[in-house]
Parts: structure tokens; sequence; C-alpha cells
């Protein structure tokens, strides 16, 4: 039979998936390997942060201090094995912000063979724009979020009451918060890769954007796990203002060759 006769081979789908196909053993393989890598590069950041660690500390505090009353501005330790411990903390977050860059990258890394070829060329704008959405989340908890938490809930204790505040516990609450707000800030960032991987696109938010708001307003309780209504505005406003700019950046960066399989299952 003549060649130009045979039947030809059907020609792959366009897709990512034709340019790696992975298994679950190959997915959990990678995920092993970035988060090593992520890890690895946290401890290198903790060992470049940890010698101003107690510098950091105080810089942390100063929300705290600006808030106590005059000649009560220390803070306290129960043993004496405390301050190492939280200076140890100190570094390890420390670390953390100083290796951000370097674990989105391997966060990007994880992701990438789920994109198409010209949208793993991104890699750099994403690193960056992840790295600042996080610090810009830890600057604006700091900056506006702090000082008038802790002074409304130390000034408020009424007469007669002194306020004796522990170094471990004050260290928590703070960076549990900036912690909290560098994460939401990162939310855009999310919706930003599950559009380029086709997993949610901008009408999807647009239709869910009431119960976004409930779910904002939700985890912002969950993390302050507060009854104080300010610090629970606080954390809430700024992720449900944002929430018109999640679905600009979803409708900017979705997958133009494939549809969101979110949308698929909403016509049927």
């Amino acid at each position: 039979m003549s060649p130009a006769l045979l039947p030809k081979p059907a020609a792959a789908s366009a897709g990512p998936e034709d340019d790696v196909q992975l298994s679950l053993r190959d997915h959990l393989m990678e995920l092993r390997k970035r988060l090593k890598w992520a890890l690895i590069w946290l401890l290198l950041g903790f060992a470049a942060s940890y010698y101003w660690s107690q510098q950091i500390f105080h810089f942390l505090m100063l929300p705290v201090f600006a808030a106590l009353p005059e000649g009560e501005k220390a803070l306290h330790f129960a043993s004496s094995i405390e301050p190492f411990l939280i200076y140890l903390k100190v570094g390890l977050y420390a670390g953390l912000f100083v290796a951000s860059p370097f674990i989105f990258w391997q966060i990007w890394l994880f992701v990438a063979p789920g994109l198409y070829r010209r949208e793993r060329r991104k890699i750099v704008p994403f690193v960056v724009a992840a790295t600042l959405f996080f610090l810009g989340g830890a600057v604006f908890c700091y900056v506006v979020i702090l000082p008038p938490t802790f002074d409304f809930l130390i000034k408020n204790t009424g007469p007669n009451i002194t306020p004796v505040l522990m170094m471990d516990q004050q260290l928590g609450l703070v960076m549990l918060l900036v912690l909290a707000f560098g994460i939401i800030f990162e939310l855009p960032m999310i919706l930003t890769l599950l559009a380029m991987m086709a997993e949610m696109d901008y009408k999807f938010l647009s239709k869910y954007r009431r119960h976004a708001i409930i779910l904002n307003v939700s985890i912002a309780a969950f993390v302050t796990h507060t009854h104080y209504p300010l610090k629970l505005a606080l954390m809430a406003l700024p992720t449900t203002i944002s929430q018109p700019s999640r679905s600009i950046v979803s409708q900017i960066f979705q997958n133009k060759d494939q549809k969101s399989r979110i949308t698929k299952q909403s016509y049927y």
C-alpha cells in the first residue's frame, strides 16, 4: 500500500498537556521537590535574618509600645529561655519575607506544567507581582491596621488597670495579622493563576461576588478571632474593596485558547 494512502495520525490537541504529561506520582514528586527547595530558601532567609532578630522584634513591637501608657512601655517574659525562642521565631518570620520571591518562584515552577509555553514566560512578572502583593499586605497591616488596633485594645481597659503584656503573645498577635494580610493580598495572584489554567473566569467571579463578600468577612472573623467590630472591619474592608479588581485581573489573564471548565459546567 502506498504511504500516501495510509491514515495520518490525528493531530494532537493544542494545550499545555501536549508539552508535559505527569502522572499522580510525578505530581507528588514534583511537589516534594518544590517544597524541599522552598524550605531551603526559608532556612537561608532565616540564616540571613537571625542576626538582626532583636532589632526586628523591637521594630514589630513599635505599635504596641505606642499604645502603652507612659512609664510602662515594656514587655515581659515568663522564663529565661523565652526571649531566645522568641528571637528564633522572629528570625523565621523575617526569613519568610526575605525568601518570599524564591518561594513564589517554586510555586510558579510547580504550576508551570499546566500552562502554555507563552504563559510560562511570565515567571518574572508573576514572582515580582506576588512578592509586591505579599509585602504590600504586610506593610498595610503594620502601618494602617496595627496602630489603631492596639490603641483601641489597650486604652479601653478602664481605670486602675495596668497592662502586663508578654513578648510571646504580642509577637504572635502581630505576626498573625501581618501574615494574614499578606496572604489576603495574594488573592489577585491566585485568581490570575486559576484564570491562566482555565479553572476560573471573570464571569464566575461576577456571578458569585456576593458569596465572595460573605466569605471575605467570614475569613476575617476567623483570623482576627475577636468580637470587636473595628478590628473585623479593618481586615474585611480591603478584601471586599478589591473584589472588582479580582474580576478584572481574571478577565485580563483568562486563557483565550481554552474556556473555563467552571463556565462550561454552568451551561448544563
